[in-house]
């Protein structure tokens, strides 16, 4: 293996195949990115290849010193700030392998650029409602942030934005997606839903159900979720750390 450390890509993990297949396409797209950059996926929970098991697979393709492990992460919640240094130094002490870990991939300018981008793509009226829908956290702060995201993008545009979780987290989806539903209805606008999710997954699936039997006869527009159009994002993060 050459001396530039290969990008572990480590995601949270789903019982959904389709998760698995969404991650694998980032971390494809970000090696053609970078022509020559090795790079695997690897999951926290509920899928393999965890983080040993990428180390380990990488250790046999030839020699590793050293690897880069980026957490696909949007929050400084429980998965970044205890799962993931804790695989971390579980994987080190193992196999001897020097593990670089990079930043989140956050809330910053690029992610709100992908989510303006996935709205344009899906059509989304200016002056539609959106639930911007985020998995949720019992770290306040980590909410706070996805709040902190729905403002700004609320100033940039006319109608509002308001987030919602599906799991931890006031509000929830369920409750927001009754006000879209409302503004959509005074508005003639469609309740529209932007999920702040990498991947596919089950949690979204059942938020699109909700909508959908919320709405009625009102049109519901639903993003995709940012998958490959953060790779960019993905290598900025890894470049931050390998140099």
């Amino acid at each position: 293996m050459s001396g530039v450390p290969p990008l572990i890509g480590l995601a949270h993990g789903s019982r959904d195949p389709r998760a698995a297949e969404t991650i694998e396409a980032v971390m494809a797209a970000v090696a053609e990115l970078r022509p020559g950059l090795v790079t695997r996926p690897a999951y926290l929970d509920l899928m393999e290849p965890d983080l040993g098991q990428a180390v380990v697979a990488l250790q046999q393709e030839g020699e590793l010193a050293r690897a880069v492990v980026l957490p696909l992460l949007f929050t400084q919640a429980f998965h970044a700030t205890v799962d993931t240094p804790t695989a971390v130094g579980e994987v080190t002490g193992e196999t001897g392998v020097e593990l670089l870990v990079g930043d989140i991939l956050g809330m910053g300018d690029e992610v709100l650029a992908a989510l303006r981008a996935a709205a344009r793509t899906a059509d989304v009226p200016d002056d539609a409602a959106i639930l911007l829908l985020a998995v949720g956290s019992s770290v306040q702060s980590a909410n706070d942030a996805v709040h902190d995201l729905a403002g700004r993008w609320a100033a940039l545009r006319t109608g509002p934005v308001w987030a919602g979780f599906a799991t931890a987290g006031q509000p929830k989806a369920a409750a927001v997606l009754e006000q879209v539903g409302e503004h959509a209805v005074t508005t003639d606008t469609p309740v529209v839903v932007v999920p702040l999710f990498l991947a596919p997954g089950l949690l979204l699936d059942a938020t699109v159900r909700r909508a959908r039997d919320l709405a009625g006869d009102v049109p519901v527009l639903i993003t995709e979720p940012l998958g490959t159009t953060l790779a960019g994002l993905v290598l900025a993060r890894y470049d931050a750390v390998a140099g």
